[in-house]
């Protein structure tokens, strides 16, 4: 095995990663998360509470890398997340953010960006930016797209448009693509598994759909 791929294999098995809820806190309504199938839909309230910047702190004395990548939440909507992000950046912990929402400001994620250059950032925009909102409710596509292209000013890492595939959007992957080189970010398809049944108007027409990313 190459040594560069092997060096990368110990590392991921051996590293001391932690993938977080910080909040409770998201404004979409995103029809297969667990937010709404488990408690909005049953007129529930979203358990969870904000972590305190004090709470953040005396965890991540205990990892090498956070991961905010919600199952409940997204974390930008944590009311004191660009403190968090720089209390990591001041500690050298690796950090990697996945985002859906896109009701902040751009000023609001240059803060971000600016907080803590060197995080790794994921935007979740399934389809092309107009398209993303049938699954992602309440979501502006166009705009995160945006957002996305003005963090390549900020942040050292390239950030990734990530990609889950739907039938609304299983057409019109390629046109991400190169949407997405055109514009000099990275590209990553994801195929769900969160299907209410093979019926499922969401679910994928098509067989062997590849998940890949450049």
């Amino acid at each position: 095995m190459n040594k560069e791929v092997q060096a990368d294999i110990d590392f991921f098995m051996n590293r001391r990663s932690l993938n977080i809820d910080i909040s409770f806190r998201c404004p979409l309504e995103c029809p297969r998360c667990q937010r709404q199938t488990t408690w909005r839909n049953n007129n529930l309230k979203v358990p969870g509470r904000d972590l305190t910047l004090d709470e953040i702190d005396k965890i991540s004395d205990y990892y090498e890398d956070f991961v905010f990548c919600g199952q409940i939440s997204d974390p930008v909507h944590h009311p004191k997340f660009p403190e968090i992000l720089n209390l990591l950046y001041k500690k050298n912990i690796l950090v990697e953010v996945s985002t859906a929402a896109s009701q902040k400001s751009k000023a609001f994620y240059i803060k971000c960006f600016q907080a803590n250059p060197d995080a790794q950032w994921v935007f979740g925009i399934d389809g092309l930016p107009e398209e993303s909102h049938k699954y992602r409710v309440n979501q502006d596509g166009q705009k995160l797209f945006d957002i996305m292209i003005e963090s390549l000013k900020h942040l050292e890492n390239t950030p990734t448009w990530q990609y889950i595939i739907f039938s609304y959007n299983e057409d019109h992957i390629e046109q991400a693509r190169k949407l997405a080189k055109e514009n000099g970010v990275r590209f990553m398809t994801l195929n769900s598994s969160r299907w209410i049944n093979n019926n499922d108007p969401l679910k994928p027409k098509k067989k062997g759909l590849s998940l890949n990313a450049f």
